[in-house]
């Protein structure tokens, strides 16, 4: 018989009681995100997310005649200390436009006119370039692209082979980037990429397309798909350019090479760092991302992509079909992540923006319009994005704006 010299203990073990502790904690931790997530929203940020990430809380939807007044305090930080500081060099020019009513304003460096490397917004008047050739009966959207090649560039493939509409679209299944782009100048890639060393390309690598070409992001593609369609018109692509866009449309400021004048208002660029960064050039590949340009004249093409119908156009030929170009250019016609694509421009579905960005080592661009909403946004930054984190202050401010249009909270412009 064992003999029980001390009382039996009554209670919980120390296992039951760290566990208990541990429910105790959980259930304060949510108490308290509930209180803080209350209060945030009480102050208009929206949520607890958006406080910790710093938005700026909602205001009423501001009106565009009074957007200006409203990014002065807003952007006020990133002029002090952050992305638009003096020792960066760096700038931005805005322009906007809801119900007809347009504003045009910069920050930093920068002046309204300022010109700038716009990247690959650039594709977006490719896909247009593409869209009247269409109109005026001189290109299929599903024609081969081998048919606007040189003779004996690339034999037929057996089975599917690429077509316009295909590079347009990004589902051609081209890469990024040819492998034989061999630059004298890395800083400068594109400038010595010829006619020829796409085609050598092409005929090492054919133009049958992918039994399942999903969307696969190409410069390639888009640089290919202007070289193709100055072929067929028998002009280099910044004369292509003027002829069917710019002309038309009048935009003076923007094209593949500039003036004596422009080139004195062409800003200089800077890496995400705020290092000097050279401007790029193209040759086959301009329709891929040669193009630069101004806040006025972005915001004539994104009056023109949201009302097509009431264009303002110089007289000649291309001026006729330039309306239903346009329109055609906008047609959704396949899938992306997150949304789907038209002529370049890609679209998303929740906010309903067409949408484009730009990134050159030197210059981040965006630019959106929203037919719905009839408003548009372009912002134009001499500062590249960073490769790290794949942003630009370019869209955030872009996206700001957005949500200030809207009344909703914003993402903050501080660093």
């Amino acid at each position: 018989m064992r003999i029980q010299t001390k009382p039996e203990r009554v209670g919980f073990s120390r296992a039951r009681k760290a566990l208990l502790y541990l429910v105790c904690l959980v259930v304060a931790w949510m108490a308290l995100l509930f209180v803080a997530n209350f209060f945030a929203v009480y102050a208009g940020y929206g949520n607890l997310g958006g406080l910790l990430r710093g938005n700026d809380k909602a205001l009423p939807p501001v009106a565009v005649s009074d957007l200006q007044a409203v990014l002065d305090k807003d952007i006020a930080a990133a002029l002090k200390s952050g992305e638009l500081a003096p020792s960066t060099g760096a700038g931005v020019s805005i322009a906007v436009v809801e119900h007809g009513v347009t504003r045009i304003f910069s920050y930093g460096a920068a002046k309204p006119d300022s010109i700038y490397e716009i990247g690959s917004i650039t594709k977006t008047f490719t896909g247009l370039v593409l869209s009247q050739m269409v109109e005026q009966g001189e290109v299929r959207l599903d024609e081969p692209v081998r048919e606007l090649l040189p003779a004996s560039t690339v034999g037929k493939p057996d089975g599917s082979e690429i077509t316009l509409v295909d590079l347009a679209t990004q589902h051609s299944g081209l890469p990024r980037t040819p492998d034989n782009l061999h630059p004298a100048d890395p800083a400068n890639p594109f400038a010595d990429y010829r006619p020829a060393d796409l085609y050598a390309y092409l005929a090492t690598h054919t133009v049958a397309k992918p039994a399942q070409a999903e969307f696969l992001y190409s410069n390639l593609g888009f640089g290919l798909l202007g070289q193709a369609l100055s072929n067929r018109a028998g002009v280099p692509y910044a004369v292509l350019l003027e002829q069917e866009v710019t002309g038309p449309l009048g935009l003076g400021d923007t094209g593949v090479s500039l003036s004596p004048e422009q080139q004195a208002r062409f800003i200089p660029g800077y890496s995400s760092d705020h290092r000097p960064a050279r401007a790029w050039d193209f040759d086959a590949l301009a329709g891929a991302g040669a193009i630069r340009s101004s806040a006025p004249d972005m915001l004539v093409y994104l009056q023109a992509n949201l009302h097509p119908d009431r264009l303002n156009l110089a007289a000649g030929p291309s001026a006729t079909t330039l309306p239903a170009a346009l329109i055609q250019s906008h047609q959704l016609r396949a899938d992306r992540p997150g949304g789907r694509i038209a002529l370049a421009w890609f679209f998303q579905p929740v906010t309903g923006d067409y949408l484009h960005e730009g990134e050159t080592p030197g210059y981040s661009s965006y630019a959106f319009f929203n037919p719905k909403g009839d408003f548009a946004v372009v912002v134009l930054s001499n500062t590249g994005a960073n490769l790290r984190t794949e942003t630009s202050f370019a869209g955030r401010l872009a996206q700001h704006i957005e949500q200030r249009l809207a009344g909703e909270s914003a993402i903050s412009l501080a660093r």
